[in-house]
């Protein structure tokens, strides 16, 4: 005999059930069951049969209905599973061979152990949740388990469902996903995750104005429902699906799942593949050098102390993130054991802690077959420190690395050498092309002037420049020149994606500022302040050389000794804007 609880309450026997009818019994059982093996007071037990007002006589009733309970099994011929009175309260005993919602379980935490192996995890998931038969205690008429029970066991079921979404996502199976989630986000129209999963199927499958319609409708729910806007996650996706970023297709193996250093750990990043660039453009000269360099063949002799190394350097927005991804694309064929992005600091900017990018850096290195070549990028390090402990093990299994930094890095080229790219702001034709690449050539060549005064109002920044065109392409009935003036009226405010104010130049700057600390933000403050386009060491006995050398390292200077060194007018505007104030108040002290 088995005890069905993931619908109504049900005895089975093989092929034959009885949905036991409404009752104090079948309450108690209920009751019970949810807690089976373990000792369930005799006050819960009477709170869940009548209510939170209970009569004079609960305690005895209590006892009455347990004889009743025993009774039905007897007539049912249940024999397996016992009723203990116990001090305190009462027990009842079960397997996951006898109730279904152990049996389900059971199963989950055995789907946790086949992670490395997603066919099979899928398959046991799918088989849990087979174990549901519908709306749950249907026949169960207490107010307090529906309260306080139901939902604590839907949320379990949608774990699992979510999970079953990711993997059917993971291995490509997108319109196998569509028919769970479109249910899925009905029956749940709050949960946020299950909506990002269903837009990315959609997208998947080559439906991309139905994803973004079913965006709107999401944001319009949240807007209306509960007053919130929809979550970053769904927000960034949004943001891919105008860009036209791959996200794999729904015919074949998706990218691994991100990587964490502990399984269920709340970290906010981890590594994983490295995603591709959707319309890279500029940087020849740079891509073909670090192309050269990351496929030349070995020297021969003895093995290299250091892993073969790449550093790209330069200001917050240059996009060095890019370049490297986009290199390791195009060198994979060099790199067959995989190449790994493992990002250094957390969304606030803050360094990572460093056990986490050790073992991270351990599994991407293992990651592959024996003695295949493994390609790691180091995303946005924030000093030489966080990469040196890294290296012998990269050495010792002959990978390569592509370190990206705002920092120069110099102290870990001079130990451990390596190539230099030092990025600085894309040319006006490597901007325009930008502008052709992402909104067409057909808009771009109807308005070419326009085109170079909204690359010009960007600084030839990348990361400007790609807001700049996911705005427009939101709007794509928007003439060129109508947002020239309406850019060119206060760029440094407009250059962000309302509906995500952390993708803007102005917080990427705030960020880049903060990483600094107080004496050399104060200092790049004071210089970017400064009447004229160009500052030298004798401009202000407040700032050294020294400081404005590291600030140039930080990439916030450009050029320098022997000549004076200068200030983006993207990054001047920014200071002119935010820091008067601050300004002011360091002058007076």
């Amino acid at each position: 005999m088995r005890f069905q609880l993931l619908g109504p309450l049900t005895l089975a026997d093989g092929h034959e059930a009885v949905v036991l009818q409404p009752s104090k019994p079948t309450v108690l059982l209920a009751a019970l069951l949810l807690h089976a093996n373990t000792v369930v007071s005799a006050e819960y037990l009477q709170r869940a049969v009548w209510g939170e007002e209970q009569p004079v006589t609960a305690k005895a009733a209590l006892q009455t209905c347990v004889l009743r309970l025993r009774r039905l099994f007897t007539r049912h011929g249940v024999t397996g599973t016992v009723i203990e009175a116990v001090p305190g309260g009462y027990r009842i005993t079960a397997a996951p061979h006898t109730l279904d919602l152990l049996g389900f379980r059971d199963q989950v935490r055995r789907a946790v152990t086949l992670s490395d192996d997603p066919d099979a995890e899928l398959s046991t998931l799918k088989d849990a949740l087979s174990l549901w038969q519908g709306s749950l205690l249907t026949n169960v008429r207490s107010d307090v388990l529906h309260r306080d029970e139901v939902p604590r066991l839907a949320e379990e079921r949608l774990r699992s469902v979510e999970r079953v979404c990711d993997l059917l996502l993971r291995l490509g199976r997108c319109g196998e996903a569509l028919v769970e989630l479109w249910s899925a986000t009905r029956a749940y129209p709050e949960n946020e995750r299950l909506h990002e999963q269903l837009i990315e199927a959609l997208y998947r499958t080559g439906r991309q104005s139905q994803a973004l319609a079913e965006y709107r409708r999401v944001k319009a729910f949240l807007l209306d429902e509960l007053g919130v806007d929809p979550s970053p996650a769904l927000q960034q996706l949004e943001l891919a699906i105008l860009r036209g970023e791959d996200l794999g297709t729904g015919h074949g193996p998706a990218a691994a799942p991100v990587r964490t250093a502990e399984a269920g750990a709340a970290t906010d990043r981890g590594a994983g593949p490295v995603p591709a660039v959707p319309n890279f453009t500029g940087r020849e000269a740079e891509t073909a050098a670090m192309v050269a360099r990351l496929t030349a063949p070995a020297e021969p002799g003895e093995e290299a102390p250091h892993p073969l190394t790449v550093l790209v350097s330069g200001p917050p927005g240059i996009g060095k993130s890019a370049l490297a991804h986009h290199v390791a694309h195009l060198v994979r064929d060099a790199f067959p054991g995989g190449r790994w992005l493992v990002p250094m600091t957390r969304p606030d900017g803050g360094a990572r802690r460093s056990d986490d990018i050790a073992a991270e850096v351990a599994d991407a290195l293992r990651a592959g077959p024996d003695g295949e070549r493994v390609l790691l990028v180091l995303d946005d390090v924030v000093d030489a420190d966080q990469v040196r402990p890294l290296l012998p093990a990269i050495a010792g299994a002959q990978g390569a690395v592509i370190t990206t930094s705002r920092m120069g890095l110099a102290g870990l080229i001079a130990t451990h050498g390596g190539w230099v790219h030092r990025l600085t702001a894309f040319t006006e034709a490597e901007s325009y092309a930008l502008l052709l690449s992402v909104l067409g050539a057909e808009r771009v060549e109807e308005e070419p002037d326009a085109a170079h005064r909204l690359a010009r109002l960007c600084g030839h920044f990348p990361f400007a420049l790609r807001i700049l065109t996911a705005r427009l392409l939101t709007r794509p009935g928007l003439r060129l020149a109508d947002a020239v003036g309406w850019l060119g009226e206060d760029p440094l405010a407009r250059l962000t994606l309302t509906d995500s104010p952390d993708i803007s130049v102005r917080a990427l700057l705030d960020g880049a500022l903060n990483r600094l600390g107080p004496r050399l933000s104060e200092a790049f403050q004071r210089v970017a302040a400064a009447p004229g386009d160009t500052f030298a060491p004798d401009d202000s006995p407040a700032v050294t050389e020294t400081v404005l050398e590291q600030l140039a390292d930080a990439g916030l200077l450009e050029d320098g000794p022997p000549g004076p060194y200068r200030v983006h007018e993207l990054l001047r505007s920014y200071v002119r804007r935010t820091a008067p104030e601050h300004i002011r108040r360091t002058e007076k002290v």
